[in-house]
């Protein structure tokens, strides 16, 4: 059998380590990932939360173990019948480093040494680049896994971000005030954060560069009729023209998607403590990996939503149309399983909102408890 094994310190583990493991797993019966400790250096996490965050990232490659370690690098493989030590090389310097770091455990106990070339996309992903990017509230999905993602936002910012999704009439929105006054009562800080909102924002109220430029384009593909004269987007006739033609919805969301994201990040700047993110269709629009899969389902009986949507003065034909456009509850649930399972991170907390019944705080008390709060 041939075993190798690749070190490093994992305060966390990216895509940058977790390619070196996927790339030398191919050409190896076993692969020891080990999670180690230099005595110079400050973690951020400590060596268990490190060692289980890889565990999580690499369970997906059946013939890598992931293990902490202390002690020098050789002798660990030295006790374990380890052939070959790996280590990875993004750049000159690295170089130079791997190079003294091999020419030193070689006094100590002559071992092999493959060095890995990183990928050139790779190549400026880094731990401390990671953490130095949740900072400042960036985008790690490029950088870390979901896993990872959840952690540096727990640990660095303070933050627990959650999404509530649910057909229309279910009750997003009196759930997420519900689960704000439970929080309350319970000391735990809740912000409430709309997706529709932010969209409303963008099209009607921020006025940097961007959001100009976007409310052009958004002219520019729909019509002169979309724009008011104050510059800003009349919601209800750009909704007139997207609202029963799929192809112009599609257009409307591409325009929008990016933006959205920043709005949303501008949102969460600075916050603490839980935030419940409302959102529709989040779902069927691939938003939920922004909230590391973790998502609040939220369903109803059909007479509550009958009942809740003809409240708002909607139409048969339109309640229809809207629900035809979403996902069914099943649909959801299933849609979700299927992106936890892929990235191997993320719950379904499944919240009954019907006029008659409704499992709020049961529910609440559970996402608590998932997230430790």
């Amino acid at each position: 059998m041939t075993k190798a094994m690749y070190a490093f310190s994992g305060d966390p583990i990216t895509y940058g380590h977790i390619d070196v493991v996927e790339r030398t797993a191919k050409f190896f019966d076993e692969m020891i990932v080990g999670i180690g400790v230099h005595p110079e250096k400050t973690y951020l996490f400590s060596l268990e939360e490190r060692t289980e965050m890889a565990q999580k990232a690499l369970a997906h490659l059946p013939n890598v173990k992931v293990v902490s370690f202390k002690g020098l690098l050789v002798d660990y493989a030295y006790e374990n019948n380890v052939g070959v030590i790996v280590r990875g090389v993004r750049n000159e310097k690295d170089f130079d480093y791997e190079t003294s770091l091999h020419g030193i455990g070689y006094s100590q106990r002559p071992t092999e040494t493959f060095l890995l070339i990183a990928k050139p996309e790779l190549s400026l992903v880094s731990s401390s680049t990671a953490k130095s990017i949740q900072k400042e509230y960036g985008d790690l999905t490029k950088y870390v896994p979901l896993n990872v993602k959840q952690k540096l936002e727990e640990k660095i910012s303070g933050q627990y971000l959650v999404g509530i999704a649910g057909g229309a009439g279910s009750g997003k929105s009196y759930v997420s005030k519900k689960l704000a006054e439970l929080g309350k009562e319970k000391n735990v800080d809740v912000h409430l954060v709309d997706l529709d909102k932010i969209g409303h924002k963008i099209l009607g109220e921020w006025i940097e560069p961007l959001y100009v430029k976007i409310r052009e384009q958004i002219t520019q593909t729909f019509g002169n009729q979309v724009k008011q004269n104050d510059g800003f987007i009349n919601r209800k006739e750009l909704g007139d023209i997207v609202f029963n033609n799929e192809q112009k919805w599609n257009q409307l969301d591409e325009i929008m998607k990016e933006p959205m994201i920043r709005g949303f990040k501008k949102e969460i700047y600075g916050k603490k403590g839980l935030i419940l993110v409302e959102g529709a269709i989040m779902i069927e629009k691939n938003w939920t990996n922004l909230l590391n899969h973790n998502i609040i389902l939220v369903s109803a009986d059909e007479q509550s939503r009958q009942r809740r949507l003809k409240e708002r003065g909607w139409s048969d034909e339109r309640i229809q149309q809207v629900l035809d456009r979403q996902y069914t509850d099943e649909e959801k649930k299933n849609a979700l399983g299927q992106k936890i399972k892929q990235d191997n991170n993320g719950a379904i907390f499944e919240i009954n909102n019907s006029d008659s019944l409704n499992n709020i705080e049961e529910e609440f008390n559970e996402l608590l408890g998932y997230l430790k709060l």
